[in-house]
Protein backbone atom coordinates (compact mmCIF):
# COMPACT_ATOMS: atom_id res chain seq x y z
CA UNK A 1 0.00 0.00 0.00
CA UNK A 2 1.65 3.41 -0.87
CA UNK A 3 1.67 5.97 1.93
CA UNK A 4 0.47 9.10 2.46
CA UNK A 5 -0.40 12.04 4.25
CA UNK A 6 -3.37 13.76 5.34
CA UNK A 7 -1.95 17.10 5.66
CA UNK A 8 -3.54 19.81 8.17
CA UNK A 9 -1.77 23.35 8.12
CA UNK A 10 -1.77 24.62 11.45
CA UNK A 11 0.36 27.80 10.36
CA UNK A 12 2.01 30.20 12.21
CA UNK A 13 0.97 28.45 15.36
CA UNK A 14 2.95 27.88 18.37
CA UNK A 15 6.46 29.69 17.60
CA UNK A 16 7.88 31.51 20.14
CA UNK A 17 9.34 33.91 17.52
CA UNK A 18 9.73 34.77 14.08
CA UNK A 19 12.45 33.75 12.02
CA UNK A 20 14.16 35.91 9.30
CA UNK A 21 12.85 33.71 6.30
CA UNK A 22 9.71 32.54 8.24
CA UNK A 23 6.30 33.60 6.50
CA UNK A 24 3.50 31.11 6.88
CA UNK A 25 1.03 32.46 4.78
CA UNK A 26 3.05 32.01 1.98
CA UNK A 27 4.59 28.60 2.52
CA UNK A 28 1.34 27.02 3.60
CA UNK A 29 -1.01 29.13 1.65
CA UNK A 30 -3.35 29.12 5.00
CA UNK A 31 -4.36 31.94 7.42
CA UNK A 32 -7.23 30.26 9.31
CA UNK A 33 -6.47 27.58 11.91
CA UNK A 34 -8.05 24.54 11.67
CA UNK A 35 -11.12 23.43 14.03
CA UNK A 36 -11.81 19.84 15.39
CA UNK A 37 -14.40 19.50 12.62
CA UNK A 38 -11.85 20.46 9.76
CA UNK A 39 -9.66 17.43 11.28
CA UNK A 40 -12.58 14.60 11.15
CA UNK A 41 -13.61 16.04 7.73
CA UNK A 42 -10.05 15.95 6.37
CA UNK A 43 -9.59 12.38 7.50
CA UNK A 44 -13.23 11.09 6.28
CA UNK A 45 -12.53 12.37 3.26
CA UNK A 46 -9.32 10.70 3.01
CA UNK A 47 -10.26 7.58 4.15
CA UNK A 48 -12.88 7.77 0.94
CA UNK A 49 -9.89 8.72 -1.43
CA UNK A 50 -7.34 6.42 -0.44
CA UNK A 51 -8.61 3.26 1.30
CA UNK A 52 -4.99 2.57 3.14
CA UNK A 53 -4.03 2.34 6.89
CA UNK A 54 -0.91 2.94 5.78
CA UNK A 55 -1.75 6.87 6.19
CA UNK A 56 -0.68 9.26 8.68
CA UNK A 57 -2.67 12.21 9.96
CA UNK A 58 -0.18 15.05 9.47
CA UNK A 59 -0.12 18.56 11.54
CA UNK A 60 2.36 20.87 9.69
CA UNK A 61 3.06 24.44 9.36
CA UNK A 62 3.30 25.66 12.89
CA UNK A 63 5.23 24.51 16.00
CA UNK A 64 3.24 21.87 17.08
CA UNK A 65 4.31 21.11 20.29
CA UNK A 66 4.29 24.84 21.63
CA UNK A 67 0.44 25.63 20.52
CA UNK A 68 -1.55 26.67 23.62
CA UNK A 69 -2.22 23.33 25.12
CA UNK A 70 -5.84 23.17 25.22
CA UNK A 71 -5.81 23.53 21.16
CA UNK A 72 -3.61 21.58 20.49
CA UNK A 73 -5.23 18.66 22.69
CA UNK A 74 -8.51 19.19 20.80
CA UNK A 75 -6.54 18.68 17.36
CA UNK A 76 -5.17 15.57 18.56
CA UNK A 77 -8.62 14.14 20.63
CA UNK A 78 -10.53 15.07 16.79
CA UNK A 79 -7.20 12.85 15.14
CA UNK A 80 -6.62 9.84 17.43
CA UNK A 81 -9.66 7.86 16.82
CA UNK A 82 -9.07 7.34 13.10
CA UNK A 83 -5.60 5.56 14.67
CA UNK A 84 -7.13 4.21 17.28
CA UNK A 85 -9.57 2.46 15.18
CA UNK A 86 -6.87 1.46 12.99
CA UNK A 87 -7.62 3.67 9.65
CA UNK A 88 -4.30 5.23 10.36
CA UNK A 89 -1.35 3.85 11.44
CA UNK A 90 -0.38 7.13 13.08
CA UNK A 91 0.12 10.95 13.46
CA UNK A 92 3.08 13.07 12.78
CA UNK A 93 3.93 16.18 13.67
CA UNK A 94 6.61 19.07 13.35
CA UNK A 95 7.85 21.19 15.82
CA UNK A 96 11.03 23.32 17.34
CA UNK A 97 13.58 20.89 18.96
CA UNK A 98 13.71 23.18 21.74
CA UNK A 99 9.62 22.67 22.62
CA UNK A 100 10.63 18.86 23.16
CA UNK A 101 10.53 17.57 26.89
CA UNK A 102 9.81 14.06 28.52
CA UNK A 103 6.36 15.43 29.38
CA UNK A 104 5.19 16.68 26.28
CA UNK A 105 6.60 12.97 25.02
CA UNK A 106 4.29 10.87 27.42
CA UNK A 107 1.48 12.89 25.96
CA UNK A 108 2.05 12.95 22.14
CA UNK A 109 2.50 8.93 22.41
CA UNK A 110 -0.75 8.76 24.32
CA UNK A 111 -2.81 10.35 21.47
CA UNK A 112 -1.68 8.64 19.14
CA UNK A 113 1.55 10.43 17.71
CA UNK A 114 3.94 8.33 15.75
CA UNK A 115 6.18 10.39 14.47
CA UNK A 116 8.07 13.64 15.19
CA UNK A 117 9.92 15.88 12.94
CA UNK A 118 11.93 18.93 14.01
CA UNK A 119 12.93 22.02 12.48
CA UNK A 120 15.93 21.64 12.72
CA UNK A 121 17.67 24.28 10.00
CA UNK A 122 21.16 24.26 10.25
CA UNK A 123 22.96 22.59 13.22
CA UNK A 124 25.93 25.86 12.55
CA UNK A 125 25.00 28.56 15.67
CA UNK A 126 26.11 31.49 14.06
CA UNK A 127 23.21 30.29 11.55
CA UNK A 128 20.92 29.84 13.80
CA UNK A 129 21.57 32.78 15.68
CA UNK A 130 21.72 35.07 12.24
CA UNK A 131 18.08 33.66 11.39
CA UNK A 132 16.41 34.24 14.97
CA UNK A 133 15.65 30.40 15.17
CA UNK A 134 16.52 30.54 19.12
CA UNK A 135 17.93 27.38 19.55
CA UNK A 136 20.92 26.01 19.69
CA UNK A 137 22.39 22.95 17.59
CA UNK A 138 22.65 21.46 21.12
CA UNK A 139 19.07 21.70 21.42
CA UNK A 140 18.33 19.28 18.27
CA UNK A 141 20.69 16.94 19.67
CA UNK A 142 19.03 16.69 23.24
CA UNK A 143 15.75 16.47 21.35
CA UNK A 144 16.91 13.65 19.32
CA UNK A 145 17.69 11.73 22.14
CA UNK A 146 14.11 12.42 23.92
CA UNK A 147 12.74 11.39 20.88
CA UNK A 148 14.77 8.07 20.42
CA UNK A 149 13.66 7.00 24.12
CA UNK A 150 9.92 7.54 23.48
CA UNK A 151 10.29 5.29 19.79
CA UNK A 152 9.05 7.91 17.95
CA UNK A 153 9.91 8.14 14.31
CA UNK A 154 12.20 11.07 14.14
CA UNK A 155 12.87 13.14 10.86
CA UNK A 156 14.84 16.21 10.54
CA UNK A 157 14.56 19.14 8.11
CA UNK A 158 17.71 21.34 7.19
CA UNK A 159 17.81 24.79 5.18
CA UNK A 160 20.25 25.54 2.83
CA UNK A 161 21.72 28.58 1.37
CA UNK A 162 20.25 30.64 4.84
CA UNK A 163 21.72 33.66 5.99
CA UNK A 164 25.28 33.84 7.40
CA UNK A 165 25.75 30.18 5.93
CA UNK A 166 27.77 28.62 3.11
CA UNK A 167 28.31 25.62 0.88
CA UNK A 168 30.65 24.26 3.30
CA UNK A 169 28.43 24.84 6.20
CA UNK A 170 25.54 23.33 4.83
CA UNK A 171 27.75 20.27 4.32
CA UNK A 172 28.55 20.24 7.75
CA UNK A 173 25.00 20.47 8.57
CA UNK A 174 24.15 17.32 6.94
CA UNK A 175 27.22 15.65 7.98
CA UNK A 176 25.70 16.67 12.08
CA UNK A 177 22.37 15.48 10.72
CA UNK A 178 23.69 12.09 9.63
CA UNK A 179 25.78 11.28 12.80
CA UNK A 180 22.33 11.53 14.89
CA UNK A 181 20.51 8.71 12.26
CA UNK A 182 17.44 10.21 11.95
CA UNK A 183 14.61 8.30 10.11
CA UNK A 184 13.85 10.51 7.41
CA UNK A 185 15.19 14.11 6.68
CA UNK A 186 13.40 16.96 4.25
CA UNK A 187 15.76 19.55 2.11
CA UNK A 188 14.36 23.20 1.49
CA UNK A 189 16.17 25.75 -0.34
CA UNK A 190 16.15 29.19 1.61
CA UNK A 191 13.64 31.27 -0.25
CA UNK A 192 12.88 34.32 0.28
CA UNK A 193 9.57 35.70 0.76
CA UNK A 194 7.60 39.03 1.04
CA UNK A 195 7.23 40.45 4.61
CA UNK A 196 10.32 38.38 6.07
CA UNK A 197 13.71 39.91 8.18
CA UNK A 198 15.44 37.61 4.79
CA UNK A 199 13.64 40.18 2.62
CA UNK A 200 14.78 43.47 3.86
CA UNK A 201 18.52 41.74 4.28
CA UNK A 202 17.97 40.73 0.80
CA UNK A 203 16.62 43.96 -0.50
CA UNK A 204 19.58 45.60 1.01
CA UNK A 205 22.35 43.63 -0.12
CA UNK A 206 23.29 42.44 3.49
CA UNK A 207 21.83 38.96 2.35
CA UNK A 208 22.89 36.91 -1.41
CA UNK A 209 20.74 34.09 -2.27
CA UNK A 210 22.35 31.05 -4.29
CA UNK A 211 21.60 30.67 -7.91
CA UNK A 212 19.16 28.11 -9.03
CA UNK A 213 22.09 25.51 -10.78
CA UNK A 214 24.20 26.14 -7.37
CA UNK A 215 21.75 25.10 -5.13
CA UNK A 216 20.92 22.09 -7.07
CA UNK A 217 24.53 21.33 -7.14
CA UNK A 218 24.72 21.65 -3.66
CA UNK A 219 21.30 19.67 -2.96
CA UNK A 220 22.21 17.12 -5.19
CA UNK A 221 25.50 16.11 -3.17
CA UNK A 222 23.13 16.47 -0.34
CA UNK A 223 20.48 13.84 -1.51
CA UNK A 224 23.34 11.30 -2.21
CA UNK A 225 25.32 11.76 1.34
CA UNK A 226 21.86 11.03 2.85
CA UNK A 227 21.59 7.68 0.50
CA UNK A 228 24.32 6.84 0.78
CA UNK A 229 24.00 6.95 4.79
CA UNK A 230 20.68 5.01 4.16
CA UNK A 231 18.15 8.15 5.44
CA UNK A 232 15.20 8.41 3.63
CA UNK A 233 14.66 11.47 2.14
CA UNK A 234 10.82 12.98 2.14
CA UNK A 235 10.91 16.13 0.29
CA UNK A 236 13.48 18.61 -1.55
CA UNK A 237 11.96 21.79 -1.98
CA UNK A 238 8.93 23.49 -1.51
CA UNK A 239 6.18 21.82 -2.51
CA UNK A 240 4.07 23.81 -5.53
CA UNK A 241 0.80 25.52 -4.84
CA UNK A 242 -0.56 27.78 -2.03
CA UNK A 243 0.69 30.72 -1.86
CA UNK A 244 4.46 30.40 -2.14
CA UNK A 245 4.69 31.98 -6.23
CA UNK A 246 2.75 34.58 -5.11
CA UNK A 247 5.04 35.25 -1.96
CA UNK A 248 8.26 34.70 -3.51
CA UNK A 249 10.90 37.48 -3.74
CA UNK A 250 14.09 35.32 -4.91
CA UNK A 251 15.95 32.02 -4.68
CA UNK A 252 16.06 28.95 -5.52
CA UNK A 253 12.94 27.64 -6.04
CA UNK A 254 11.33 25.62 -8.52
CA UNK A 255 7.66 23.41 -9.04
CA UNK A 256 9.89 20.37 -9.68
CA UNK A 257 13.40 20.90 -7.85
CA UNK A 258 13.92 17.11 -6.64
CA UNK A 259 13.71 16.17 -10.17
CA UNK A 260 16.48 18.85 -10.96
CA UNK A 261 18.69 17.56 -8.36
CA UNK A 262 18.64 13.73 -9.35
CA UNK A 263 18.75 14.64 -12.76
CA UNK A 264 22.57 16.32 -11.73
CA UNK A 265 23.03 12.98 -9.60
CA UNK A 266 22.82 11.02 -12.85
CA UNK A 267 24.53 12.78 -14.79
CA UNK A 268 27.48 13.15 -12.65
CA UNK A 269 27.45 9.11 -12.49
CA UNK A 270 27.13 8.74 -16.31
CA UNK A 271 29.73 11.03 -16.99
CA UNK A 272 32.22 8.66 -14.08
CA UNK A 273 31.16 5.75 -15.89
CA UNK A 274 31.13 7.22 -19.70
CA UNK A 275 34.68 8.68 -19.20
CA UNK A 276 36.66 5.16 -20.48
CA UNK A 277 34.70 4.80 -23.31
CA UNK A 278 35.40 7.27 -26.52
CA UNK A 279 32.37 8.87 -28.01
CA UNK A 280 30.13 6.33 -29.84
CA UNK A 281 26.89 4.75 -29.31
CA UNK A 282 26.33 3.76 -25.43
CA UNK A 283 23.44 2.67 -24.14
CA UNK A 284 23.23 3.37 -20.61
CA UNK A 285 21.19 1.22 -17.49
CA UNK A 286 19.57 3.55 -14.45
CA UNK A 287 17.20 2.13 -11.80
CA UNK A 288 13.76 0.99 -12.52
CA UNK A 289 10.95 4.29 -13.01
CA UNK A 290 14.66 6.61 -13.20
CA UNK A 291 14.82 7.26 -17.13
CA UNK A 292 13.30 10.61 -16.91
CA UNK A 293 15.87 12.11 -14.48
CA UNK A 294 18.63 10.60 -16.33
CA UNK A 295 17.74 11.64 -19.39
CA UNK A 296 17.11 15.81 -17.58
CA UNK A 297 14.71 18.16 -17.73
CA UNK A 298 13.68 18.88 -21.41
CA UNK A 299 16.14 16.28 -22.30
CA UNK A 300 19.28 18.12 -20.50
CA UNK A 301 21.76 15.38 -19.86
CA UNK A 302 21.12 14.07 -23.35
CA UNK A 303 21.71 17.00 -24.91
CA UNK A 304 25.06 17.19 -23.01
CA UNK A 305 26.16 13.88 -23.77
CA UNK A 306 25.24 14.00 -27.95
CA UNK A 307 27.53 17.51 -27.63
CA UNK A 308 30.22 15.70 -26.25
CA UNK A 309 29.86 13.00 -28.95
CA UNK A 310 27.83 10.05 -27.54
CA UNK A 311 24.68 8.87 -28.78
CA UNK A 312 22.85 7.42 -25.94
CA UNK A 313 20.01 5.17 -25.36
CA UNK A 314 18.55 4.98 -22.18
CA UNK A 315 17.46 1.50 -20.74
CA UNK A 316 16.08 0.23 -17.30
CA UNK A 317 18.21 -1.95 -15.24
CA UNK A 318 15.93 -3.43 -11.76
CA UNK A 319 19.03 -4.97 -10.17
CA UNK A 320 20.75 -1.31 -10.20
CA UNK A 321 20.17 0.53 -6.80
CA UNK A 322 18.96 4.44 -6.59
CA UNK A 323 21.30 6.59 -8.14
CA UNK A 324 23.99 3.84 -9.68
CA UNK A 325 24.11 3.25 -13.82
CA UNK A 326 25.98 1.34 -16.25
CA UNK A 327 27.08 2.12 -19.68
CA UNK A 328 28.18 0.14 -22.81
CA UNK A 329 28.94 0.19 -26.19
CA UNK A 330 26.33 -0.26 -28.56
CA UNK A 331 26.56 -2.89 -31.11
Amino acid sequence: MKKYNVSIFVPHEGCPNNCSFCNQKSISGKTTLPSEKDVVSACEIAMKTAPSNQGEIAFFGGSFTAIEREYMLRLLKSAYPFVKEGFFKGIRISTRPDCIDDEICELLRSYGVTSVELGCQSMDDEVLKANLRGHTSRDVEKAVEILRKYGFETGLQMMTGLYKSSFEKDIETAEKIIALKPDTVRIYPTIVLENTLLEENFRSGEYKVMSLQETVELCAKLLLMFEENDINVIRTGLHSGGNVEEGYVAGAYHPAFKELCESEIYLGKILEAISPIPPCEVEISVPAGAVSQATGQKKKNKLFLEEKGYKVKFTEDKSLKKYNVKCCVRK
